[in-house]
């Protein structure tokens, strides 16, 4: 199995999250993807807590599959190495602040003119354009910006910061890789390539969905708890006896229905269409009491036979061996030079035609820079006098 992305080449030069989870998606999809990375500026996420055999977990993850060259690229024969795999690797991600690749002799423009295929993958925080352009930001930044944490959250304690990197990765991996497929099949047609602009922001501001449809359309502010699934609804958590979560998202009448009945409260099942706010808050608190009533195991035990909307809130050790991600195949086991292998989370795409076997976790900076050379042709002499230029790592 060689993956449906197995014709396409990929220069990464991002470092973090965004660019590599979106590089990692392509290359467990068959792309072969090229880590272009500096010797002296080391990408964060390498030391990251916690370590498995001397490496982060995170970098082991967020990198197999692809392979690491080593290059200054403030050196000019560095410069230069770039320029001839372009001619190779006619697809490039980046994660600079605007302005930065063009300083380098690498933008967008320079690059297109020695192949016109090029297709140049721009993430960034807040785009190429606009006042906010250059300045720094974090998930949490972009999200705040953008109105999403304005209806994320309780009334009496304010935003909540979430645990997983939504706009980093729906934001800027998800929406990189869409816009980098998306460049891909129009040059199929037209021939030539063309530079994609991801804004972290711009992503994060499209996921309002229905809520800015709300707004735009109907001048209704989202708020926090004041709509159905951000908890101005019985659509919520509930503590059980022995205080673990159950989720309840009953909405249809049909699930509604069955979820009153597995409560032991039928009569409740009609007040569950009420859009009167104090009614929808009588309701939660009645859910809550007859959660209060039960330890977790009981609960699910009452809701394992049901098609009602509601699931036990589990904490990653148990959801990787809930029998819905077993079956899904959701972790793997992925090789280590040297080491019994890793688990991971698995690539979540599944194709009818299957996909490649994860070859390796992520390597030491520049672990390939040799090989990729040699591949360029590269001789040993003009190798060594890359290094003694200080280009290599």
């Amino acid at each position: 199995m060689s993956g449906p992305l197995s014709s396409l080449k990929i220069l990464d030069f991002s470092t973090l999250l965004p660019g590599p989870f979106a590089s990692l998606l392509l290359a467990d999809m068959g792309a072969e993807v090229l880590r272009v990375e500096s010797p002296t500026r080391m990408d964060l996420v390498r030391v990251l807590p916690p370590h498995d055999g001397g490496t982060s977990t995170s970098h082991a993850y967020l990198n197999r599959n692809k392979r690491s060259i080593a290059l200054d690229l403030k050196r000019p024969e560095a410069v230069e190495v770039v320029k001839q795999l372009v001619s190779e690797y006619d697809i490039l991600l980046e994660q600079f602040r605007p302005g930065v690749m063009d300083k380098l002799g690498l933008g967008y423009e320079a690059l297109k003119a020695i192949n016109p295929r090029l297709i140049y993958v721009s993430i960034t925080g807040y785009g190429q354009s606009g006042p906010y352009r250059d300045r720094a930001g974090h998930d949490i930044n972009y999200l705040a910006l953008a109105g999403i944490a304005s209806y994320t959250g309780r009334r009496d304690s304010g935003p909540l910061p979430l645990g997983v990197q939504l706009a980093d990765l729906a934001g800027g991996s998800l929406h990189g890789v869409i816009g980098l497929l998306a460049a891909v099949v129009q040059r199929q047609v037209s021939g030539v390539g063309q530079q994609v602009d991801v804004s972290m922001t711009d992503c994060a501001f499209s996921l309002h969905g229905m809520a800015g449809a709300g707004y735009l359309g109907g001048g209704v502010e989202p708020g926090m708890e004041n709509q159905a699934l951000n908890g101005g609804s019985f659509y919520d958590y509930y503590r059980t006896r022995d205080g673990r979560w159950f989720s309840v998202g009953s909405l249809e009448p049909q699930f509604m229905q069955q979820f009153c009945a597995a409560i032991g409260r039928p009569e409740l099942a009609a007040r569950g269409l009420s859009q009167k706010p104090e009614d929808q808050r009588a309701l939660k608190r009645e859910i809550e009491i007859e959660f209060e009533k039960r330890d977790f195991a009981q609960w699910c035990e009452v809701f394992a036979g049901l098609d009602a909307c509601a699931e036990p809130m589990l904490p990653l050790s148990e959801a990787v061996r809930h029998p819905q991600i077993r079956a899904r195949e959701l972790v793997v086991e992925v090789p280590r030079e040297g080491l019994p292998a890793q688990a991971q989370l698995a690539c979540p795409l599944k194709f009818s035609e299957g996909l490649p076997p994860p070859r390796h976790v992520g390597v030491a900076v520049g672990a390939h820079t040799e090989q990729v050379l040699a591949e360029l042709g590269y001789d040993a002499e003009r190798i060594a006098a890359l290094r003694a230029a200080r280009a290599l790592g």
